[in-house]
């Protein structure tokens, strides 16, 4: 009876309902599970707490009401057609895109404005805002979506919000502020309002426009002729760079993308007087690359049979019991090895975090130790100590496991092995564990691929496989509740091909949007990326260079360190960070030795392969 339904169940029976209704679709599937995510028409929000509060309520029902507006005025095709290659450009281009969605919403009913707001503020608590120092601590995406929200909204920002935000507010208002105009007419016109994103990010230098579109020509026309000279002049210079390296490589590393523009705007914003140095026709031609090979734009045919999924989700609760017990069996041979090194780890970590004393103070605690002294000679004054918590910063650790077919058999068994005892010991030690995977949901080209012949098979498609993203531990879930899932590595038939340049895109968007003061990934691959479908039809080397490109704007830009281990091929050629394995049982010390060295270095928090600054989602 309704009279006995538990008021989470109400809740949850109602929001469903109200998703529903301002998505206007029948066919919104909403569901509850560790954290928020749309794909397609199914909806998960993060499970209500038994006890919930009118916040919990509040927040919930913002969430929610975003997605139900994503997909009421929201259209992939025309998003995907119009977003920037340049993981910085794109990711501005992602968060002012949902920005328009939730101020149609908010136009529309005052109530889900009301609840978007809540949803903001517990957003904003998450990250940490009140906790910003320094402009590098938080993303350029983060604050012009937070400014463009207050232009175009017309709304307070949370308190944590307008601190974060302004350490950029002089900079930003100064770059974008007359474009907030063109985007508040285009609120309702999805198309015109990505038109004027791209002089928005052209005025902060993160896209150049030259080539196109006849708006973008307008905005440039009058520094074109000089970058066109410049780019002539360079030209030999430009291409030896190019024979040195692929060409997307270039989209992410001098310049970060030939054609619209990468990071190294936000990097000299960092930097402060960089930009002012600097002339922007002169980033531009850097970031262009032009020269004897003009890179190929990396995209994906379409994203609509992509999916991010729990591990959970993919197996039935018998079989993941048995190959969790298939897993313990193949455990137990190894454990002996690597559990000695992972009490290695462990004592080195929690070593850190021990408490240490300093002696013969003028002031603090009579160390008795030394009276001694005193007795002797009572003209020696008495010695205090003071005892010190070792800093220790709040870190979190990402481990990214290859589950492409190559992986089949023992690495991928050594990997769930070592990925089990190496997040059991982290925990121990207060680090937070993610272990995620990566593969296609289809050999050789899925529904992807079906799509393109059907749509008359149109020349250099881009990515054609449908990706499966997987989602062993979230770091906030507990290594007992996960223990199970890890299992799932061992299924036959999950293991297929592998994409690995999104993937470490997903895995680092993942990493940057939690508050912990380092941040840690490391990748366990077999080799370069590989898909037969998408290789059948873009240039060989299509998938290696955007990987490539990746990294380095992962190692140079970002927060997020990062550490490759290759298995039985060689990384070293990709990452800075990175080791080689001919044998996969030598994995799990790797790892830990790996960890080992990292916990070690003396290295400021932020640091991607260099000391700096902290950088936003990727897209």
């Amino acid at each position: 009876m309704a009279s006995e339904e538990s008021p989470v169940e109400a809740f949850r029976r109602a929001t469903a309902a109200a998703m529903r209704a301002i998505a206007e679709r029948d066919d919104l599937q909403l569901t509850f599970g560790s954290e928020a995510r749309l794909t397609g028409v199914q909806a998960r929000l993060p499970t209500p707490p038994r006890e919930m509060t009118d916040a919990d309520v509040a927040h919930l029902r913002g969430e929610a009401d975003a997605m139900a507006l994503r997909l009421r005025h929201h259209d992939e095709a025309v998003h995907r057609q119009r977003a920037p290659a340049a993981p910085e450009a794109r990711a501005v281009f992602d968060v002012l895109e949902q920005v328009r969605i939730e101020a149609l919403g908010s136009q529309e009913m005052k109530g889900v404005g009301a609840n978007l707001q809540a949803a903001l503020t517990e957003r904003c608590r998450r990250a940490g805002y009140a906790r910003v120092n320094e402009r590098e601590e938080v993303s350029l995406a983060e604050v012009v979506g937070l400014l463009t929200r207050e232009q175009l909204m017309d709304e307070k920002l949370p308190d944590s919000a307008e601190h974060a935000l302004g350490y950029w507010r002089n900079f930003l208002e100064s770059r974008i502020g007359a474009d907030f105009s063109e985007l508040s007419k285009n609120l309702d016109d999805q198309e015109g309002y990505a038109k004027a994103l791209d002089r928005l990010l052209v005025h902060l230098n993160l896209l150049d426009l030259e080539d196109d579109s006849e708006e973008g020509e307008e905005q440039i026309s009058e520094e074109t002729p000089e970058e066109s000279d410049e780019q002539d002049q360079d030209q030999d210079s430009d291409s030896s760079e190019t024979a040195e390296a692929p060409s997307s490589e270039e989209e992410l590393e001098d310049g970060e993308d030939d054609e619209e523009g990468p990071e190294d705007s936000e990097e000299e914003a960092m930097a402060g007087s960089a930009d002012d140095d600097v002339p922007d026709s002169e980033r531009r031609r850097q970031r262009r690359g032009d020269g004897g090979g003009v890179s190929v734009r990396y995209r994906a045919y379409t994203v609509e049979y992509d999916e991010i999924v729990d591990a959970v989700d993919l197996c039935e609760p018998e079989e993941m019991t048995r190959l969790r017990m298939h897993l313990d069996q193949q455990l137990a041979n190894l454990q002996g090895i690597i559990g000695r090194l992972a009490n290695r780890l462990q004592r080195q970590l929690m070593a850190k975090q021990s408490r240490s004393w300093e002696f013969d103070l003028e002031e603090g605690l009579l160390d008795a130790a030394r009276l001694a002294r005193v007795v002797v000679n009572p003209t020696h004054a008495l010695s205090y100590k003071m005892e010190h918590e070792t800093e220790f910063r709040d870190t979190v650790v990402t481990l990214l496991i290859d589950n492409s077919g190559s992986m089949r058999g023992r690495p991928i068994a050594v990997a769930a092995m070592s990925a089990d005892i190496l997040a059991r010991t982290l925990e121990r030690c207060g680090v937070k564990v993610e272990i995620l995977g990566f593969t296609t949901r289809a050999w050789k080209g899925g529904q992807s691929r079906e799509k393109w012949l059907a749509e008359g098979k149109s020349p250099a498609p881009g990515r054609l496989n449908d990706l499966r993203h997987i989602i062993y531990k979230s770091a906030d879930v507990p290594y007992r509740r996960a223990r199970k899932s890890l299992g799932l590595m061992l299924r036959e038939g999950l293991l297929k091909e592998n994409i690995d340049g999104e993937a470490l895109l997903w895995a680092h968007n993942r990493l940057v949007a939690r508050s912990e003061e380092r941040r840690i990934m490391m990748v366990i691959s077999d080799g370069a990326p590989v898909d037969d479908s998408t290789l059948s039809v873009n240039p060989g080397n299509y998938l290696e260079n955007h990987l490539r490109a990746v990294i380095e704007w992962i190692e140079t830009r970002s927060p997020v360190e990062i550490v490759a281990i290759g298995i039985g091929h060689d990384v070293t050629r990709y990452y800075r960070r990175a080791v080689t394995l001919m044998d996969a049982e030598q994995l799990g010390g790797t790892m830990m030795e790996k960890l080992a060295e990292l916990f070690n270095e003396d290295a400021e928090p932020g640091t991607g392969g260099r000391r700096g600054r902290r950088r936003g989602r990727a897209a």
